[in-house]
């Protein structure tokens, strides 16, 4: 027998033993989302007022996200001038969805596309010309500065792990061997000591010119560290597909190239794709490890929203709003990434 009925009653109330487990599991559920609806909404106020308004709300008190929120979305960005982050993150936001839509997916839309957009989040952010103010990097933050990490990293990291994964399948025992050293010992390594070193230790062994702002040397090595695990996906990946298909198109007479492009990686991207997004989401979470190294993104933001100003106590509203964002990002992202197994596994491109 098909259908709902049927397949819940095999599946949670096939015997007194599964029913009386699905039966205290389900009302351990809604008592623990009725305790959360209580708090949150039914309990909860709303409102403008001060710290001193929340002492004696039995729920949440969600006055702090209303008088905090931009410390929590930009950060100590310049106040006068948050509608450029706003504007800012607006943009990139834009840009990943188009970027996103299968029409969109030819090489010169997407270099139109993602030129212009990083353009115009950078003269927005950074200002200096058309009249806007300068602010340093070290003053960005908040929800932009997460999305600009975030982009950025899988702008450099991606393209870098396929040029890693290749390289390692090389038939060049020389080039197999160093390219499989430094994806082992960039592996091996937690991202906080990989963002201390090209932070921290990187100017102290390369002239100064070649130092730059230590924003980009962290993304530098961010997306070294991307690029490292996600060449090891993309190689798992290749591994899957037949290696009578790579033979049949070298004797059709494609070229290496055209092999790889037209026939081997489509199909290793759809044997490797829950890899490739489960480690985008981890690097989506793990911009918050830029804290350490004075660079205040969307999970520090919030902390200094609740430490000053009398917020102290409504520490866990602020962390309950900061995960909801988190949570819209990083669903987005695991959605996105069953569209486009589902999309592979039907051929199309």
């Amino acid at each position: 027998m098909t259908g709902l009925l049927p397949t819940l009653r095999e599946k949670y109330f096939s015997s007194k033993w599964n029913t009386l487990i699905s039966l205290l599991s389900l009302a351990i559920i809604i008592y623990a989302v009725w305790l959360i609806l209580d708090w949150s909404i039914i309990s909860a106020t709303f409102g403008s007022a001060g710290p001193d308004a929340c002492r004696s709300v039995p729920g949440a008190c969600w006055n702090v996200i209303a008088a905090r929120w931009r410390m929590i979305l930009f950060g100590l960005y310049p106040y006068a001038e948050q509608w450029r982050t706003a504007v800012a993150s607006v943009v990139v936001i834009i840009m990943m969805s188009v970027s996103c839509m299968p029409s969109f997916w030819k090489l010169r839309r997407i270099l139109l596309l993602w030129i212009c957009g990083t353009a115009a989040f950078y003269i927005l952010m950074k200002g200096g010309i058309f009249g806007l103010p300068q602010v340093d990097e070290g003053d960005w933050g908040g929800l932009t500065l997460t999305l600009f990490i975030f982009v950025a990293v899988t702008v450099i990291g991606m393209p870098l792990a396929l040029v890693l994964a290749l390289m390692r399948r090389s038939r060049l025992p020389l080039v197999s061997l160093i390219t499989a050293g430094i994806i082992d010992t960039v592996r091996s390594l937690p991202l906080l000591a990989i963002l201390f070193t090209f932070t921290f230790m990187l100017p102290l062994v390369t002239p100064g010119w070649m130092n730059g702002d230590k924003l980009y040397r962290a993304i530098i090595g961010a997306a070294l560290y991307l690029g490292a695990y996600q060449s090891e996906n993309i190689r798992s990946g290749i591994q899957t597909v037949s290696r009578g298909q790579e033979e049949a198109a070298k004797s059709l007479g494609l070229g290496y190239w055209h092999c790889m492009s037209r026939v081997v990686l489509p199909q290793a991207f759809k044997y490797a794709m829950p890899a490739l997004v489960n480690r985008f989401v981890i690097i989506f979470k793990e911009t918050s490890l830029f804290l350490v190294i004075g660079f205040f993104g969307l999970l520090a933001s919030g902390n200094l929203a609740y430490a000053s100003g009398g917020w102290g106590a409504q520490y866990v509203e602020v962390f309950f709003f900061v995960a909801l964002i988190y949570f819209v990002f990083v669903f987005s992202l695991s959605r996105y990434g069953a569209f486009l197994e589902r999309r592979l596994s039907k051929g199309q491109r």
